[in-house]
């Protein structure tokens, strides 16, 4: 007997909604109320229980599909009656039933679907790891592996995408990698399956995907770079590879904006991602690779470049991360009465000092004596004789803060990011160097976690490390404050009368005029610069 599964009252007003996840699969052994998939409305999220129990014979709505009240998810062959048409089998000898938890009977194996193998060994699920307080969805950024592979465990299986962090995937078991339920650039919720392992099988063991033939003996390495088209071609635009029957996969966003930036050509990367697309460590790799000996052959004369503006342009989706920095940029525009006053600041000082305990500093802390230490605690020192710069508004209240969590702004490739040092102003100069390299490395690899991202109380920008002379910084919701760096350059100063050539530095500290008075922010920003002229009055308290 067959029981149809079907989408439940949604609520008033509510004409539809997306199959988010399921959480069994077709095989499956099911129990009555037992939770078998998972909607989302424009409103609330939808739980749908099993009305039987049974086998879950046949999924009809897959994740993502939009469907109405009352549509078609699936179907149940309720215990006792046969899960698919199989051929008839001598019958079995009777035998007591199994309790609710026992296994499903076995049955004929099922053909696979494309993109799933067969496999033999535990199945093994891997869902999508914590994201964070307050982060409910993710994107699908990057498969690592493809189906078929072979996984050990902890191997990075993909990476997905918040709207704040990246989060790598690990393999929870040593396996294959059997079937991958959320393809990239997939929307996933934080307690969604990414894929299936079956755990202790070989990859030699796996089938091929349905409705394709083994691939012939002379075309085992096909998916390289050197078969793929040309990097311009979209999902809807794809060509037959030459001396193949398949056809192109799309490169990875991330390793087309590298080729970009490093002016890598697409046909100088070897693409090692699933199907030979190419991620942005090959791109690296390839960046990195000596250039090809002189007497190589040369390359064919380029194609007449096209004079149709449509084929010079290349749309890429935004990611999520840089989706949210635009919104919170335009925000702080939107919500703060933003305002920015400028300094100077000679630098002479601070780089006489440095140059004089820069060795023995290394030598007993293991850390590099940077800039940015004397920056910090310029700021820590300021912002103790004008708070209002390290509060924030809320509501209609000041909240002022008696600690540093100070922001460091850092680039990344996939954009500007703010890991936080927390208490800043109780730490030495070493603690915050080191505090601050580890953070700086995590940031450029996507590892920095959530926590290691709020909080801040106050921020520095340091423009000056791509050459940036002035620039106005835009606050970092919800500070009132944020000192901009710059670069540092020889001009020519009046000092005692004299015309003297100093390393100067231009300071611009950006602040809430809501919250900040003219006075509070002038001051500040005259506090940094007596502190970095003259950085005994940081151990003076002056």
């Amino acid at each position: 007997m067959t029981t149809e599964v079907r989408v439940p009252t949604l609520g008033e007003s509510v004409t539809e909604a997306t199959v988010a996840t399921w959480f069994k699969k077709p095989g499956d052994r099911v129990e009555v109320d037992e939770m078998l998939c998972e909607l989302e409305t424009d409103k609330v999220t939808v739980e749908v229980p099993s009305p039987a129990a049974g086998i879950l014979a046949e999924i009809i709505a897959e994740e993502g599909a939009t469907v109405e009240p009352n549509a078609l998810l699936a179907q149940i062959t309720e215990a006792g009656a046969a899960s698919s048409p199989a051929p008839a089998k001598p019958a079995a000898p009777e035998k007591a039933p199994e309790p609710a938890s026992a296994k499903a009977p076995e049955k004929p194996a099922d053909k696979p679907k494309e993109g799933q193998t067969n496999m033999s060994g535990k199945n093994v699920d891997v869902m999508v790891p914590s994201l964070g307080e307050s982060v409910t969805e993710a994107t699908v950024a990057t498969w690592f592996k493809k189906v078929g592979d072979a996984v050990a465990v902890d191997e990075m299986l993909c990476e997905l995408e918040t709207d704040k962090v990246s989060v790598e995937v690990p393999s929870p078991a040593a396996g294959v990698l059997a079937e991958i339920l959320a393809e990239e650039g997939a929307t996933v919720d934080a307690k969604a399956r990414l894929a299936i392992i079956s755990e202790g099988a070989s990859a030699g063991g796996a089938a091929p995907a349905a409705g394709k033939e083994p691939e012939a003996e002379g075309d085992k390495d096909s998916d390289t770079a050197s078969d793929v088209g040309s990097p311009g071609a979209g999902p809807e635009e794809t060509k037959p590879r030459e001396g193949a029957g398949r056809t192109d996969v799309e490169d990875a966003p991330s390793a087309k904006k590298a080729m970009a930036e490093a002016g890598v050509s697409r046909d100088a990367v070897t693409g090692t991602g699933r199907d030979g697309r190419v991620m942005k460590e090959d791109v690296a790799r390839a960046a990195a690779a000596p250039a090809p000996a002189a007497s190589s052959p040369a390359k064919a004369p380029a194609a007449p470049r096209s004079t149709d503006q449509a084929d010079r342009e290349e749309r890429v989706k935004m990611t999520r991360l840089r989706q949210t920095i635009a919104r919170r940029l335009k925000d702080a525009q939107n919500t703060a009465a933003m305002l920015t006053t400028y300094n100077e600041a000679d630098m002479s000082a601070i780089m006489a000092l440095r140059n004089e305990y820069k060795d023995a500093f290394e030598k007993k802390h293991k850390v590099k004596l940077g800039f940015m230490s004397f920056f910090v605690k310029a700021c820590t020192h300021a912002l103790s004789e004008v708070p209002e710069v390290n509060a924030e508004i809320d509501g209609d209240s000041v909240v002022y803060k008696n600690y540093v969590n100070m922001g460091i702004a850092v680039g990344t490739p996939s954009g500007l990011v703010v890991p936080v040092v927390r208490d800043a102003d109780q730490k030495s100069f070493a603690e915050i160097e080191k505090e601050i390299g580890e953070l700086g490395i995590k940031g450029r690899d996507g590892k920095l976690t959530m926590a290691e991202m709020q909080g801040g109380t106050f921020t520095i920008s340091n423009g000056g490390v791509y050459g940036s002379l002035m620039s106005s910084p835009i606050l970092n919701p919800p500070q009132s404050g944020i000192l901009g760096m710059h670069k540092i350059q020889d001009r020519p100063m009046a000092i005692g009368g004299q015309v003297v050539i100093r390393p100067m530095m231009y300071l611009a500290l950006s602040y809430d005029h809501r919250i900040v008075d003219g006075k509070g922010a002038v001051t500040f920003l005259v506090r940094v610069k007596e502190a970095l002229e003259d950085p005994r009055r940081l151990l003076m308290d002056l």
